[in-house]
């Protein structure tokens, strides 16, 4: 089971025995239910007493403690009840007429619903709100921030009539007793009319409506604010069928009687919304047809909607056919009890492969009445019918379990971005998740493993740097996906745009308003990518090979590089198991710097409000977490095979825990290579040095000429120095030598004294110190220094011309004494001698 729910509010549990212990007590469980949930936590509740009163209770889930808030002295139907931040007012709305007063509705004219505004502190005065033939629910404002309390007390009343008016009471404290100041006519104002749905939003104190108009449906959002009064500030118009059957109300407290006595809606429909900026619509009808269900989500914040038609394994199940919705913050959840659990990534709903659909024992949820689930809150749950309050999460152990079992790359794809969005609130789920990958490189067909980790994890690593990062940064690999979920069609239309009416906005309004931005300029342009960064780093690498890159530039991006393994340095104190960072590798250096620079010019481009300080930090931090995920993921590589934190020695042969960590940086590297990202320093001499530990020759030089293998100055000094000079040795030293890059291999032949190695520096020696004289004309004759008189006059002429340069101070070996014109006349004798068989 994915979804796990805890009870953080059980009537039976938490209400039940503080109840017992009351004399006013009716041993009647159905008499006991929940009304309302407030904005803090509190939870409002009622039950009848022996003598068929009607009592109001308050539970404060902070201190566990319940509060008997008024007595009705008669058997009342109770629709909606509500009270202030303060506790000093309450307001209640109930039928009048129990069954057996219907019967003398004929008789006398009787209002149908009576609303009340009570003061409870202590109980006084009770003032009629509403006396009216239709319900009417009521919600008392609170305040978003915490401060002093309101100067006046905000109520809504919601009337079955589609209209919603506001009263402000203002209330004043006379001998220790609060008491409304004007009980005359309360101030009041409308908030909205003609609606035919409507949803309140406790948490964040919006008002979501839908009105009809023009034959269109439009969504509506009033905010309420603390000091001002309440603005309207969205709309957008809803392709949405909704019949005209009634006021349809969602979280404006629980009806016990009416719910459990009416059919299940034809229609539903909730609004989510989520910290990031996203908002969506969820809807579905009752089926036409007893083997499908079908249910759409309108990704407002993008633009289109996604309608999903599901083909039910069986119909002889006589659960409810009604599809809940439930707000997983980052997720928005499609719940068929009995059928399936469809969870949708609505940050980036484009492609299928990231939401995870599941049926049999996965997809159920233990603990939930079948037909009364409500989503009261950002991962709150409501169980009407057991009066239970949950709060839901993504249980990570069956997360990872389900990783492990399951089969097909949609499955891991999506339970792998998952698990990664969950990784801030379990610290050993990134151990969890770098192990699976481990095991399951080669079953992936679809996609990268490794570089579907990298670039996920660092998108939820820096997106909290910055709201607008997570429209920036990559957060896939993958360009499109053409796989399909068996049992279910999916379409995607494109929707109008919300509007919204207030400018300057802040909080989440600030954050929808960028995603609409985006969307309206080329959303998928804005992500960044490695395109350029691959072909500069490439230009950059042929220039500095051929002595043509500008000098200032390179110093720039190798000073980046150095910020990011300086910033990577502080972030780790312990000694690291894998030997990384204990040398220079210029290539990856200048592939760091410059990801640096193209990042922050990519950034800057679109947040030219942040300054130059904290951009540098984001895009340094970018890359340091990058090099230190790589780190992590060969850490575990490290542990999982039991490998020591030493250099390795080339006298024997590899282990085959050794051959087995060569296979998974050979993966890393080709992940690295596909995304142009760079490489720790020193994890090519580490993979060279697995390499030749690991491989028959043939196979580790056509590694090497294939570029999966780099040689490194640091990996080849060892070689030579650890392995002697037999026959075998040195036919693997020659392979090596033969395809050393020039600059490496200078140094590398005054390590081996052999013949190959002296005519290299002989022959690099006569190159150089011919290129040092360039044009220049000899002014005297050549002096006669041979120190044996050979009568070639090739080899005569070419001797004296080296001694003449040399006199002239262009002797490019100064620091090797022995290698000099003599030097060579001598290897070019000996080389001849060799290929004459002398």
């Amino acid at each position: 089971m994915l979804l796990q729910l805890d009870a953080a509010f059980d009537l039976q549990r938490d209400v039940g025995p503080w109840l017992a212990a009351q004399d006013t007590f009716e041993e009647t469980s159905s008499t006991l239910y929940v009304l309302n949930v407030e904005r803090n936590g509190k939870i409002i509740y009622t039950w009848k007493g022996h003598l068929r009163n009607t009592y109001i209770g308050l539970y404060d889930p902070q201190t566990r403690q319940n509060e008997h808030l008024y007595t009705f002295e008669r058997d009342l139907h109770i629709i909606s009840c509500s009270v202030n931040n303060e506790r000093t007012l309450l307001a209640v709305s109930f039928l009048q007429m129990t069954k057996e007063d219907k019967i003398n509705q004929l008789l006398q004219s009787v209002s149908k619903c009576l609303t009340l505004l009570i003061e409870i502190h202590p109980v006084n005065y009770v003032k009629v709100l509403k006396a009216v033939d239709s319900c009417i629910r009521v919600q008392f404002l609170y305040p978003v921030e915490s401060g002093n309390p309101f100067p006046e007390s905000h109520l809504l009343l919601i009337s079955e009539d589609r209209y919603i008016e506001q009263f402000h009471i203002h209330v004043v404290t006379e001998e220790n007793k609060v008491v409304i100041q004007n009980t005359g006519q309360l101030p009041r104002e409308r908030v909205a009319d003609d609606l035919i749905w409507a949803q309140w939003d406790m948490t964040e104190q919006r008002l979501f409506y839908i009105v009809r108009k023009e034959s269109r449906n439009t969504l509506k959002c009033v905010q309420f604010y603390r000091d001002e009064n309440f603005k309207l500030i969205l709309e957008s118009p809803l392709d949405i069928s909704l019949s005209d059957m009634g006021l349809k109300l969602v979280n404006f407290g629980y009806d016990y009687y009416q719910d459990t006595e009416m059919a299940p809606e034809t229609v539903n429909l909730q609004v989510f919304t989520s910290k990031t900026g996203s908002l969506c619509v969820c809807y579905s009808r009752a089926p036409d047809i007893p083997e499908e269900v079908t249910y759409s989500i309108s990704f407002l914040h993008k633009g289109y909607s996604k309608t999903f038609t599901v083909a039910l394994e069986r119909t002889d199940s006589l659960q409810v056919k009604e599809v809940a919705f439930l707000n997983l913050e980052y997720y928005v959840a499609a719940y068929l009890p009995g059928h399936f659990l469809h969870l949708l990534n609505i940050q980036h709903p484009d492609l299928m492969c990231y939401s995870l659909f599941l049926t049999g024992e996965d997809a159920s949820i233990e603990l939930l009445h079948d037909t009364s689930i409500q989503s009261i809150c950002k991962l709150t749950l409501l169980d009407c019918c057991s009066g239970r309050l949950f709060t839901v999460k993504i249980n990570e152990d069956s997360l990872m379990r389900f990783m492990w079992n399951s089969k097909l790359d949609r499955d891991r794809l999506a339970a792998l971005h998952c698990a990664l969005v969950h990784l801030g609130s379990a610290a050993d789920l990134e151990d969890q998740i770098i192990q699976w990958i481990l095991e399951n490189l080669s079953p992936c067909h679809t996609f990268d493993p490794i570089q579907e980790f990298i670039i996920a994890s660092l998108y939820w690593r820096m997106c909290p740097e910055s709201s607008q990062l997570d429209k920036l940064l990559p957060y896939t690999s993958l360009l499109y996906w053409n796989g399909v979920v068996p049992g279910i069609a999916c379409t995607t239309d494109i929707i109008s745009l919300p509007i919204l009416k207030v400018q300057n906005c802040k909080g989440f309004w600030e954050k929808l308003n960028l995603y609409l931005e985006n969307v309206k300029y080329a959303e998928p342009q804005l992500h960044y990518n490695n395109n350029v960064l691959r072909r500069e780093w490439y230009k950059l690498l042929s220039e500095e090979k051929e002595g043509r890159g500008a000098p200032a530039y390179l110093k720039n991006i190798f000073e980046n590089a150095r910020k990011v393994l300086s910033n990577l340095d502080t972030w780790s104190m312990e000694e690291r198991l894998v030997p990384f960072f204990q040398e220079e590798d210029c290539q990856q250096q200048l592939l760091m710097g410059l990801m640096v620079a193209q990042l922050k010019d990519h950034l800057m481009r679109h947040l030219q409000h942040v300054g130059k300080k904290k951009m540098d930090q984001i895009v340094v931090d970018y890359v340091s977490n990058l090099l230190d995920l790589m780190c992590r993921m060969m850490e575990a590589v490290w542990r999982k095979y039991n490998l020591h934190p030493c250099i390795f020695s080339f006298d024997k042969r590899g282990s085959a825990a050794e051959f087995a960590v060569f296979h998974i940086m050979s993966r890393i590297l080709e992940a690295a290579n596909g995304l142009c990202m760079p490489l720790p320093p020193g994890f090519h001499s580490l993979h060279l040095g697995l390499g030749v530990r690991c491989l028959p020759l043939h196979t580790l030089l056509h590694y090497i000429d294939n570029g999966v293998l780099h040689l490194t100055e640091t990996c080849v000094r060892k070689l030579f120095k650890d392995l002697d000079n037999t026959e075998k040795n040195e036919k693997l030293k020659f392979s090596i030598v033969t395809r050393l890059p020039e600059a490496i291999g200078q140094k590398i032949c005054q390590l081996w004294n052999h013949p190959v190695t002296s005519n290299f520096i002989a022959r690099n020696y006569v190159k150089l110190l011919l290129e040092k004289l360039g044009t220049r004309q000899r002014g005297r004759p050549i002096p006669d220094r041979m120190s044996i008189h050979v009568e070639f006059l090739p080899l005569n002429y070419l001797a004296s011309m080296l001694a003449e340069i040399e006199d002239q101070g262009l002797n490019p070996f100064k620091e090797q004494d022995h290698v000099n014109a003599k030097f060579v006349e001598e290897m070019a004798l000996k080389h001849t001698a060799m290929l004459l068989g002398l």
